[in-house]
């Protein structure tokens, strides 16, 4: 697996380096440094020299390295999975990573790369081992961030009896069922947050063509349960409809479903209900795709005409596609102007619209669009004359914006449950947001 670890700066010097295994020498940097931080051509994320691969993630001007034997035919996702599980693990622990913020901590970076192995000896207590590193000779291990933050710590030095105790509560949730889990968590008030996010994609051709149009959703949790609590979570998925309920039309195809590893797979295979034990706290449940009928929640009508070589004129109309109780805030319109614009007569009965030379784009706002309605823009350019006349590409007007309880995939959680053995009672909570940021293109 990964036989060497590093961090290196902008300008290839060795910021953190560790060795998980004998294949290699600390001089194996050097090659790395000579053949990907001073060549500006390569542009792989791999690289593979004679007998050695170099995967490599660049973040904010860091390289963070894992070196492989190819002999030993490493997984290349497993390996990237880790180099993203450090930077999420490390930005957990002391927010933006960067070089500076790894001089600063490179004492607790070691710990959690080098780790120890901890041994739970109490009286009370059998003796028990766990690690506490997030790679041992060079296998990824625990990468849980509240699991490693529960032990590796930068506060003072604990008392031994609340250390002995600590590392028996670590060793059995490492060792156990359930390592993303404590079991000893209280709340006063049990309360479950579900979060269904959206956003969407469309690409839509100056004859009003859709080219593209999918969905990229995700489900975020915050639990906030006490004891170690079942949940049982059910959408309106196409497979569970058309088998219970046949004759439903709200049914939705998901496509590349991803879970949190606390979901049972096989409770999903078999009934298509996601079952689990979640983590204490925030959490991505679920990542998924949805590409057959997307709602689309604007619809853009542009007419922009070019009037000889002196003038432009735009006519450009937002109606939105949802029911009159909702409405999209935040709504911010991208549209493209020839480069010898000079000047734009900008007229708007709803929000604001200004002319961006810099940009070369008329920046239309509107705050907010009441659903079921529609608010038009009208404006005049005006072109300065050029010797050589270029024909102008027309760039897609971008369109931004967010509608709060609606999803564009049709999307609905049907239930949230929770099963606990003192059997208390739950406040369950579920909101929708679907929102568009760069991804919504209307050519013209």
């Amino acid at each position: 697996m990964i036989s060497a670890f590093f961090i290196f700066n902008q300008k290839g010097e060795v910021l953190i380096s560790r060795l998980y295994r004998t294949d290699f020498k600390r001089s194996i940097a050097d090659v790395f440094r000579i053949q990907v931080v001073s060549n500006s051509d390569v542009r792989s994320p791999i690289i593979t020299l004679g007998s050695t691969s170099f995967f490599h993630v660049r973040i904010n001007n860091l390289y963070v390295v894992a070196v492989t034997k190819t002999r030993n035919n490493a997984n290349a996702a497993l390996v990237f999975e880790f180099c993203y599980r450090f930077i999420n693990i490390a930005k957990a622990y002391f927010g933006k990573i960067d070089e500076e913020s790894v001089k600063n901590n490179f004492v607790l970076i070691y710990e959690l790369i080098d780790g120890e192995l901890r041994v739970d000896s109490s009286p009370t207590s059998s003796t028990d081992l766990s690690h506490t590193e997030i790679n041992d000779f060079g296998y990824p291990q625990n990468s849980e961030i509240d699991t490693l933050k529960s032990y590796i710590t930068t506060e003072s030095v604990v008392s031994s009896a609340i250390a002995i105790e600590e590392s028996s509560k670590i060793t059995s949730q490492a060792t156990g069922a359930t390592s993303w889990r404590r079991g000893d968590v209280k709340y006063k008030k049990n309360e479950a947050f579900v979060d269904v996010v959206e956003t969407v994609n469309l690409s839509m051709s100056a004859k009003g063509t859709v080219l593209r149009a999918d969905v990229d959703g995700h489900i975020q949790m915050r639990a906030y349960l006490s004891g170690t609590p079942e949940c049982k979570f059910g959408l309106n998925d196409k497979l569970v409809i058309d088998k219970s309920e046949r004759g439903i039309s709200d049914a939705v195809e998901l496509d590349d479903c991803r879970f949190h590893q606390c979901v049972r797979l096989n409770d999903f295979d078999a009934t298509r209900t996601i079952s689990f034990i979640p983590p204490d706290g925030e959490f991505e449940l679920m990542r998924y795709r949805s590409t057959s009928n997307v709602k689309l929640p604007l619809r853009i009508i542009p007419t922009v005409t070019e009037i000889g070589t002196s003038q432009v004129s735009y006519a450009i109309t937002v109606k939105a596609n949802f029911n009159n109780k909702l409405s999209a805030t935040n709504v911010v319109l991208r549209i493209p102007t020839p480069l010898n614009t000079t000047t734009v007569d900008c007229k708007v009965a709803n929000g604001k619209a200004k002319y961006v030379p810099a940009e070369n784009v008329i920046v239309w706002k509107i705050p907010r669009l009441q659903g079921n309605s529609e608010c038009s823009f009208t404006g005049t350019g005006t072109l300065t004359s050029t010797t050589t006349r270029q024909v102008w590409a027309r760039p897609p007007i971008d369109v931004d914006f967010q509608v709060l309880m609606f999803t564009s995939s049709g999307l609905i959680v049907r239930f949230l449950k929770v099963f606990e053995k003192s059997s208390y009672q739950s406040v369950k909570w579920v909101r929708y947001l679907t929102k568009a940021s760069g991804s919504y293109q209307i050519r013209f």
